[in-house]
């Protein structure tokens, strides 16, 4: 850090296990890979290039090029995933993953529907090829998942592999643990976390407030996602008590 201060909490170091921030990168140019990285990299964890957009990115090898660079994980969205699923591609997807470097993949159901002994085969073969992350909770925010089903495939997908569950919220934050207005659904989240380690989960908190949410109910060091590149700096800040909205957080009030 630049200057010395009492009363910061403890960071993990990377590379980190957990105290995860994982970015959504939606279509950052090359040169914005690099100045992204330039100044962010040493409080990014693993860089998600959103839903389809790997497909269309003109640069895409030079882009990872840069976050290899770095030694970032890069990862292709879930959406991706079900795209070449759906159309009957997945051996195409691994041939893709491998062509193209990339050693973390996202299994997810969130657009398409896959039985969910179908899904953690999917989980058990990609564990073979990389690292696996799945996702947990559907986009459609109509469908609304009880919070003992969200514990039983939570628990079935890291059984099958998953070094994480990712808990879906969407690009804007507003379905899965979340409600239509981006307020957290507390007992949902409160509940997942009696039966699965918080260390296991990522959590979609794209939203100021959200990542507020989880940083008082689980401290500095919890998996956030979905965070957009300039606000990787501002969230850093703010686990460690640098932010007004975290600002006597961690402080002694003897000494404070």
């Amino acid at each position: 850090m630049n200057f010395n201060l009492s009363q910061i909490p403890e960071r993990a170091a990377k590379p980190r296990k957990h105290g995860i921030t994982m970015v959504m990168d939606k279509g950052l140019s090359t040169e914005e890979a690099k100045n992204f990285m330039s100044v962010a990299h040493p409080h990014v964890d693993v860089v998600k290039l959103g839903f389809g957009t790997a497909f269309v990115t003109p640069t895409l090898k030079e882009k990872l090029e840069v976050y290899r660079s770095y030694d970032m994980p890069v990862y292709f969205g879930g959406t991706l995933f079900e795209a070449f699923l759906i159309r009957n591609q997945f051996d195409n997807y691994i041939e893709i993953c491998k062509e193209f470097g990339v050693q973390y993949m996202e299994v997810s159901d969130g657009s398409i529907t896959i039985p969910h002994a179908e899904k953690c085969g999917y989980i058990e073969k990609l564990t073979k090829h990389g690292t696996v992350l799945s996702e947990v909770g559907s986009k459609d925010a109509a469908h609304i998942i009880p919070p003992y089903k969200w514990i039983e495939l939570m628990k079935a997908e890291l059984e099958a592999g998953s070094t994480y569950v990712i808990a879906e919220a969407r690009e804007a934050g507003n379905v899965g643990i979340y409600r239509g207005t981006g307020e957290v659904r507390e007992g949902l989240v409160q509940e997942i976390l009696t039966q699965i380690p918080a260390e296991k989960i990522i959590w979609e908190a794209p939203q100021k407030a959200q990542q507020l949410y989880f940083l008082e109910l689980i401290g500095c060091n919890v998996n956030l996602g979905n965070i957009a590149p300039n606000e990787v700096i501002p969230l850093e800040a703010m686990r460690i008590g640098l932010r007004g909205d975290t600002f006597f957080l961690y402080l002694d009030k003897k000494e404070a």
